[in-house]
C-alpha cells in the first residue's frame, strides 16, 4: 500500500466478484482501447491461463485500474524465463487517469509479486511502439528495453523487463 499527503491509499489485489458492479462501469476510450482490453473482458477470456492472476488497483478500496500477469503459451512469446509473469490489459478506469495511478501501481508491483507469486523474478510486457505515453511510463517505473520486439496483431511491441 502506498499513500500520499491527500490520504489516499493504493493498494493491488487479486480480483474477486465482490469488485464486478465497479468493473462493470469502468470506461476507456475507443483510441485506448486500441492497446489493451476492458477488464471483464479479459477477465472472463477463455484462452487465458487458468493460473493467470487477475489484479486490481484500488484506490481507497475502490477499484481504478487492472491488469493480468499471466504465463502459459503467451507468455512464451515474449521470454523464455519460466519464473517470468507477462503482465498484460494494463489500465487506469478513464475517470480516475491523470492523478498518478498508473506509476503507483507500477511501483507497488514489485512487493506484491513477492508476496503472491514468489517464484516469479521477472514480470514482461509488451508495449505497443505507437504507445508512447506508456512505454515512457514503464521505463519511469523500472521496466528495462533490451531491444527486443514481439510482431503483435497491431504491430511491432517493444519487450520490456522488470526484475522482481
Amino acid at each position: 500500500m502506498l499513500s500520499n499527503s491527500l490520504k489516499t491509499s493504493i493498494d493491488l489485489v487479486e480480483y474477486t466478484t465482490e469488485y464486478f458492479e465497479y468493473l462493470s462501469d469502468y470506461y476507456l476510450p475507443e483510441e485506448q482501447l486500441q492497446f489493451t482490453k476492458m477488464p471483464l473482458e479479459k477477465i472472463n477470456e477463455t484462452n487465458i491461463s487458468k493460473t493467470a492472476k487477475h489484479v486490481l488497483i484500488l484506490e481507497n478500496g475502490v477499484p481504478v485500474g487492472y491488469f493480468a500477469l499471466e504465463d502459459g503459451e503467451k507468455l512464451s512469446k515474449y521470454s523464455q524465463n519460466t519464473n517470468a509473469r507477462l503482465l498484460t490489459a494494463f489500465s487506469i478506469d478513464f475517470k480516475n487517469q491523470g492523478k498518478g495511478l498508473a506509476k503507483i501501481a507500477l511501483q507497488l508491483l514489485p512487493e506484491f509479486v513477492k508476496n503472491t507469486l514468489s517464484e516469479i523474478d521477472e514480470i514482461v510486457l509488451g508495449v505497443n511502439q505507437n504507445n508512447v505515453p506508456a512505454y515512457n511510463l514503464y521505463l519511469k517505473t523500472g521496466f528495462i528495453d533490451e531491444n527486443e520486439f514481439y510482431q503483435g496483431p497491431k504491430g511491432p511491441q517493444h519487450i520490456l523487463h522488470l526484475r522482481v
